[in-house]
């Protein structure tokens, strides 16, 4: 699924410039303490390819193609040269909010990780009010990656929004389940919105969120869209709010990130791409991380030493150019 019908570069050609790197984790997110990234050198930059070990290659090859408009295609015109972003705190305990919030200096928003399997509601809320005490007058959204059902949802976001949220981020897997929470929230009068994420970039069809009324808004992500012009399309098409988020990205996926921020028409909400804050180290020597909140539109080279210096183990690479090869072969005829 080349984005926009983009000329694919030969197979020999995207392995002649990949480099697989593995960096370390300052606290556990998504359950891994090693962020595995293949990033690929073209002839306009750089691109990232780092679909999670866990999905299949026709899923992956989204990220490719995202990858390649990237280092082949470049990005499209900006809007804007700086770009707000979010905080994002892991589901960590209570005492280790401050800690996280410490290395993202001075932020409006923060995305909280809630209902992380093993943990409990009373968990999410003890995480909540340490976020809240720390940034009294900081918007706060919650992100439970799908981890409830309807009625656990609408129990904890009726709980969770006495600490003020500004909305709730994937409560429940289905588009059919975040109709209903965001009906039975609505006719409760619970001021919370529903955002769609793994709705719209996990499915076949990213618009029927939009269709169901099942959000009020969504989270697009660059890599598993496809690239920035098709998140464009997507965004212009579903005529919701977006709000840009990454995949875990390195500074070079998190450019693309910016790229997709800074084309959009509107950018009502704070972003989703300070999370090289939660890395030991990047590949670049000046990371894409926010000052003052916001994130200046520049791009990111990597630096030979700390491609080198956290170069993945020979098997882990030898696994990720095997991807590479089997998904390519899904974008060539």
């Amino acid at each position: 699924m080349p984005a926009h019908d983009a000329l694919i570069p030969p197979l020999d050609e995207l392995l002649a410039g990949a480099r697989v790197v593995s960096l370390p984790m300052r606290v556990k997110f998504r359950g891994i303490m090693e962020r595995e990234s293949l990033l690929l050198r073209g002839p306009v930059g750089w691109g990232e390819f780092c679909p999670f070990p866990e999905y299949g290659d026709a899923e992956a090859s989204r990220w490719l193609a995202a990858a390649i408009e990237a280092g082949w295609q470049g990005f499209p015109a900006p809007l804007r040269t700086s770009v707000p972003v979010n905080a994002t705190v892991p589901a960590v305990s209570a005492d280790r909010v401050p800690e996280v919030l410490a290395r993202f200096g001075r932020v409006d928003a923060v995305k909280v990780k809630v209902a992380e399997r093993g943990q409990s509601l009373d968990d999410d809320a003890a995480r909540l009010r340490a976020v809240r005490a720390a940034l009294p007058h900081a918007a706060v959204r919650v992100d439970a990656n799908g981890g409830w059902d309807v009625p656990e949802a609408v129990e904890a976001l009726t709980r969770l929004a006495t600490v003020g949220l500004e909305y709730a981020e994937q409560p429940v897997p289905t588009i059919e389940g975040l109709a209903e929470v965001r009906t039975r929230l609505r006719e409760a009068g619970t001021p919370v919105l529903i955002a769609a994420d793994e709705s719209v970039r996990k499915e076949t069809d990213p618009l029927r969120v939009a269709r169901a009324g099942a959000a009020d808004l969504i989270v697009v992500k660059v890599a598993p869209l496809g690239g920035v012009r098709r998140a464009l399309d997507i965004v212009a098409q579903a005529g919701l709010p977006a709000v840009v988020s990454s995949a875990l990205d390195t500074s070079v996926g998190i450019r693309a990130g910016l790229a997709l921020a800074a084309a959009l028409p509107e950018l009502p909400y704070a972003c989703g791409l300070g999370t090289v804050s939660l890395f030991e180290s990047d590949v670049t020597v000046d990371p894409l991380v926010a000052d003052d909140g916001a994130i200046g539109l520049r791009d990111a080279v990597p630096d030979a030493g700390l491609l080198e210096r956290f170069a993945a183990p020979g098997e882990r690479r030898d696994w990720w150019l095997a991807r590479l090869r089997r998904v390519h072969a899904l974008l060539t005829p």
